[in-house]
């Protein structure tokens, strides 16, 4: 007994299936004809024209029932109202694709969890066809990132990110209170930041209090130049990391005066002189207490760690300044080389610290995108083309709401 099976439900619409056959490698085989009742439409005018001849197409679709598919099907090339002949536009698959649009839309998503060659393997499909059809697939689909656009702008956060270690910088825009992405430019230097607030509407630009960032020159310079009244922020995260360097440098300089003995008391004690004391097991402290009991440098800068933490904790501006300015006193009354130097680093940098205290600003959200920045090039296993890598960073960026499965807009079909 055979059944017919009607051309919406398998969802190839504007064709009337014939049949469906297995082929002997195991794949599906939908043989569609065009159907005639619909109209004829010119890509470019859109408006009714007329059929030059049918042209037969084989596309690869989603899988069907386990097995892999193929569909062919017949598109009309038309007569233009310019006088060309060109393929009809259809909702099934685009003009010189070999892949439908759902099966595209089923990588890109997959894309978005798995590594290409992961992708490739269980579809069955070239890796540098996955790569490419993923890629055309978020020009067409994702929201477009223009300066232009932005309104409501209070808070912003910069940072860069590169392709790979040494590799074709980007520099990456946060709205920290929302926490999008609003823009991805090539390079990381003044004149790339200083693009994006060129573009801003003058009344976004005014609106914009405080911008978020690591202690790098290059984009506070852009501040300075672009939004003179917005406050620059430089948060917690970067300078307790810039303080660990001047720990990890110190504990070397330790270890090489200590005698054999000493030196037993360092092996394995380097990430407990890092890690907060309240996230130590017991006996990792009794370990952390019997190094700094036996090395009095390292003892002043444990203690010193503790108090540098807890200036962000001051209410205002001007406490924070005063509490930077006590701190580094104690750092330059030490004899600690690296100490000294981090403390420099403090006092020129103690304004744009001591503005957490107006806005209370973190780099949070920043941070979250590194993250996720991180996982695409651990699932990639090393991005050579630039633009693809800035293109899975704006999908990063998204929620992931849609099924990569099933249409999310039914109704739009015709």
């Amino acid at each position: 007994m055979s059944i017919s099976i009607p051309s919406p439900i398998l969802g190839i619409t504007g064709q009337v299936v014939n049949k469906i056959e297995q082929q002997e490698s195991g794949q599906l085989m939908i043989y569609c004809n065009r159907d005639k009742r619909s109209k004829i439409i010119d890509p470019v005018s859109k408006l009714k024209t007329t059929v030059n001849k049918y042209i037969c197409r084989i596309v690869k679709d989603i899988p069907l029932f386990g097995h892999p598919c193929l569909v062919e099907m017949e598109l009309a090339q038309v007569n233009t109202h310019d006088g060309y002949r060109i393929i009809e536009d259809s909702f099934f698959v685009d003009v010189g694709c070999r892949h439908s649009k759902r099966l595209c839309r089923l990588i890109s998503g997959l894309c978005q969890h798995m590594s290409i060659l992961a992708v490739s393997n269980h579809l069955g499909i070239r890796w540098e066809t996955v790569k490419n059809i993923d890629k055309q697939y978020l020009q067409e689909t994702l929201p477009s990132l223009d300066p232009r656009t932005l309104t409501n702008l209070k808070y912003i956060g910069v940072d860069e990110v590169a392709r790979a270690k040494g590799h074709d910088y980007m520099t990456l825009v946060y709205d920290m209170q929302e926490g999008h992405l609003i823009w991805v430019g090539t390079g990381r230097t003044a004149d790339v930041f200083s693009s994006f607030l060129k573009q801003l509407p003058k009344e976004t630009a005014l609106g914009i209090q405080a911008v978020a960032m690591d202690m790098g020159p290059s984009y506070q310079k852009s501040v300075r130049e672009n939004l003179p009244h917005a406050d620059i922020v430089f948060d917690r995260f970067h300078v307790m990391q810039n303080y660990s360097k001047a720990i990890s440098n110190q504990r070397r300089v330790e270890f090489r005066k200590a005698d054999n003995q000493g030196k037993k008391l360092f092996k394995g004690c380097h990430y407990l002189l890092l890690k907060n004391a309240d996230k130590l097991k017991s006996k990792h402290t009794q370990r952390l207490d019997n190094l700094l009991s036996n090395n009095n440098n390292l003892n002043i800068l444990y203690i010193l760690k503790e108090q540098l933490a807890e200036l962000w904790k001051l209410p205002t501006f001007q406490d924070m300044q005063d509490g930077i300015n006590a701190w580094c006193e104690l750092a330059y009354e030490t004899n600690m080389h690296y100490l000294k130097k981090f403390a420099d680093s403090l006092q020129k940098h103690s304004i744009g610290i001591a503005n957490y205290a107006k806005h209370k600003l973190t780099s949070a959200v920043i941070e979250a995108g590194n993250v996720a920045i991180g996982m695409i090039r651990k699932r990639a296993r090393g991005i050579k083309d630039t633009e693809y890598f800035k293109l899975k960073i704006r999908q990063s960026s998204l929620k992931d709401i849609s099924s990569m499965f099933y249409d999310p807009h039914p109704f739009l079909r015709t």
